[in-house]
């Protein structure tokens, strides 16, 4: 299992005049050290409009210029808004592939529609035709990056024949992705070889049927790409600290804080009853128990001491999620030291317990290898080519 960091760019009221560029400014800070960690993803949503919750309207600008400062650190533009009343397919190809380009090739292209009112009807989008635009504008997308003669007459844009440039940098183009909240997306995304983003905050049994379905549907899918990127990614809050009380009251306080700025977005679903939406956009507030100071943390969710965090993790292993980026904090709730020596701890003594094995193996192959070449050499055989 691969681990990343996931963005929102939450900015809660009271604002003054530096407010976003604190929380933008503290989460490169973040990427930076994830990066050096050993953490393998960031991924930033675009979201417009959504006051406190997401002032994440620009995220190939963010990640570009985290891109700049790090080095291993792959960049999810997750998700690229496939609409052509927000963005015209030639504009996300365009931007998508120069991401790709200036972060040498670290690019996964994460696709969906919104989900929000707020968004879909300030830029005139119909709910009833968004899974339709985002079907024909991603494979659209595909193909401005893999030919030089790009046309277009379809039923939600049309173009004529250009060379959309530049084209990206991995061949034939970046892992593609969509966002999943359903199990009808989930199938979806296994009949196009695409990638499942999950962007439901769940417990790993709420994806364990997605999964299912997923792994069944992709086995015979008819790829929208190049390639088939067969990868199951799931989303959770994570806050680490030795102290397993803290660390679920300071991490819990920070789930608190994004589900009640998540409950105020209207779904499309509450206003404009469609079969495009079965489910709502806006995430559930988070309910206190009896007796409980803050939001209660979730099974499965990384919020604890490293030993609790290495067990909630081993469920999505189980139901056989292959990555995981975290939400780690909420528009400044936890003082940015301590997501920092979150994130410290975490790829300390969570990560390796779940790349030990893959080490022994890769142990073990070496071992064989070199045994073998001794043998050959004593024997005066050559290595095979």
């Amino acid at each position: 299992m691969k681990f990343g960091i996931f963005y929102e760019h939450s900015v809660l009221k009271p604002w003054d005049d530096r407010s976003e560029h604190r929380v933008l400014h503290q989460a490169v800070e973040q990427v930076v050290l994830a990066d050096e960690l050993g953490f393998d993803q960031v991924w930033e949503v675009e979201h417009h409009f959504l006051e406190e919750y997401s002032h994440s309207s620009a995220p190939e600008v963010f990640l570009s210029y985290c891109a700049a400062k790090t080095k291993r650190i792959r960049f999810g533009h997750g998700i690229a808004l496939m609409l052509p009343p927000i963005n015209h397919p030639a504009r996300v190809a365009e931007r998508a592939a120069t991401l790709d380009i200036l972060s040498d090739g670290r690019l996964e292209f994460g696709t969906g529609r919104s989900a929000t009112w707020t968004e879909l009807a300030a830029f005139g989008c119909e709910p009833d035709l968004t899974k339709e635009m985002w079907d024909e504008c991603t494979r659209a997308v595909v193909k401005m990056w893999t030919t030089d003669n790009f046309s277009w007459n379809g039923r939600h844009f049309k173009m004529p024949q250009r060379n959309v440039i530049p084209k990206p940098l991995q061949k034939p183009h970046p892992p593609l992705w969509v966002a999943v909240q359903s199990p009808e997306t989930a199938v979806q995304a296994g009949e196009r070889g695409m990638g499942m983003l999950g962007v439901t905050l769940g417990a790993p049994l709420d994806y364990q049927q997605m999964v299912k379905d997923y792994r069944r549907a992709i086995r015979t899918c008819e790829p929208v790409g190049e390639t088939v990127n067969e990868q199951v990614n799931g989303v959770a809050f994570m806050y680490c600290d030795e102290d397993d009380a803290r660390a679920k009251a300071v991490g819990g306080m920070a789930a608190l804080q994004f589900g009640l700025r998540a409950a105020h977005l209207v779904g499309v679903g509450g206003i404009y009853p469609s079969p495009a939406y079965h489910a709502h956009a806006s995430a559930a507030p988070l309910r206190n128990r009896p007796g409980d100071v803050v939001g209660p943390v979730r099974e499965g969710t990384p919020i604890g001491d490293p030993k609790a965090c290495i067990e909630a993790l081993k469920w999505w292993e189980e139901v056989g999620v292959d990555r995981m980026v975290f939400l780690i904090n909420t528009g400044e709730t936890i003082p940015q030291e301590q997501v920092l020596n979150s994130l410290r701890l975490f790829a300390r003594e969570v990560m390796p317990e779940f790349t030990r094995k893959e080490r022994a193996e890769a142990k073990k192959a070496a071992e064989a290898a070199a045994r073998e070449a001794a043998q050959r050499a004593a024997a005066g055989t050559p290595m095979p080519a």
